[in-house]
């Protein structure tokens, strides 16, 4: 199914955001003021149950059915030497995702999340977009249904990640366009180049916004034509995430640039959004700064793959459980007076 069948279907999905459910916040926070805990003793975990009931529309969120899934694709950029790795590692790490031998699988064990990995044609890497748009209309297009079809109705929790040689350029492509800057900016070490690999990639950048300076800046053409086919279909799966309420944990500077462009348009893009955590990678707190994300975790990780955010769904667990199963004041005979 093609839940966006043109550029203007995606835009006018995008201008037209459901909101939460403020009857389940309220009935949400009321039922946080009545557990046996001083008011505010449980920090974040109290804000991130009330965030999840509201979305699910229930008082009592739940996590029964959370998945992960990670997105595949291949960049032309990678030609100019902006990576520390050849664009064949992709598949690779593809290949190792499917037989559970990644950091992902590994963590979504321990999480109890259920793992998806969606590769797009990795064998048609991207146009480089310092030359020419990554992708055409109907490529674009592609990118964006095949996330969004990713994604399942009945999902309690989506995480989002991204696998995909040289899409640390991509991500920083897609900040300056979207957010202002340059390749000075936003470009950072990704995967571990040196100091000639990030002035190479600083250049890639600088050349595409120059490139494109005169194109649209609509969120469809941004990512068309400096973003990946893993980007875009992460933009998809956030899109229709929020048309069916499902919360979303993002996980480092690449699958957060993805709602770079959709932010720039619609800022209540990220109401349904987590930031699992803040990578290592430079551009990304400025990312969060930008998309008013305060990330749950900061571990200093920068692997990519949804590791990160996999993290932070154990400490969503965490919130869930503490709201639904403490006893309230009255269950507890409790004096309310703590």
């Amino acid at each position: 199914m093609n839940h966006f069948p043109s550029p203007a279907a995606f835009e006018a999905a995008l201008a037209a955001l459901p909101p939460a459910s403020t009857a389940a916040r309220a009935a949400a926070e009321a039922r946080q003021s009545r557990l046996t805990k001083p008011a505010g003793s449980l920090g974040r975990l109290e804000d991130i149950a009330i965030f999840l009931a509201g979305w699910q529309q229930r008082e009592r969120p739940k996590i029964e059915r959370a998945r992960a899934i990670v997105f595949a694709g291949n960049h032309g950029v990678v030609a100019r030497g902006v990576s520390a790795f050849p664009p064949g590692v992709t598949a690779q790490m593809v290949a190792n995702f499917e037989a559970g031998g990644a950091a992902i699988n590994a963590l979504c064990l321990a999480a109890g999340i259920d793992l998806k990995v969606v590769a797009i044609d990795l064998d048609r890497p991207t146009a480089d977009f310092a030359e020419a748009p990554a992708m055409s209309e109907a490529e674009c297009l592609a990118a964006l249904n095949a996330g969004a079809a990713a994604v399942e109705a009945d999902l309690d929790l989506l995480i989002l990640g991204e696998m995909g040689i040289g899409n640390s350029t991509a991500a920083a492509a897609l900040c300056a366009r979207s957010l202002g800057g340059d390749g000075a900016l936003w470009v950072g070490p990704g995967t571990g180049v040196d100091a000639e690999g990030i002035a190479r990639k600083r250049e890639a950048v600088d050349r595409a916004l120059d490139l494109h300076r005169g194109a649209p800046a609509t969120p469809f053409d941004t990512l068309r034509r400096v973003g990946g086919r893993e980007i875009a279909a992460i933009a998809g799966a956030v899109l229709r995430a929020r048309q069916a309420a499902i919360p979303v944990v993002l996980d480092g500077f690449i699958c957060c640039s993805a709602v770079a462009p959709l932010h720039a348009a619609q800022p209540g893009i990220v109401a349904h959004c987590l930031a699992g955590h803040c990578s290592a990678e430079p551009g990304h707190a400025r990312l969060l700064e930008q998309l008013g994300l305060d990330p749950l975790l900061a571990l200093d990780m920068r692997l990519g793959e949804a590791s990160g955010a996999a993290v932070a769904a154990m400490v969503i667990r965490a919130a869930v459980a503490a709201h639904d199963r403490m006893a309230t004041f009255d269950e507890a005979s409790v004096s309310a007076g703590l």
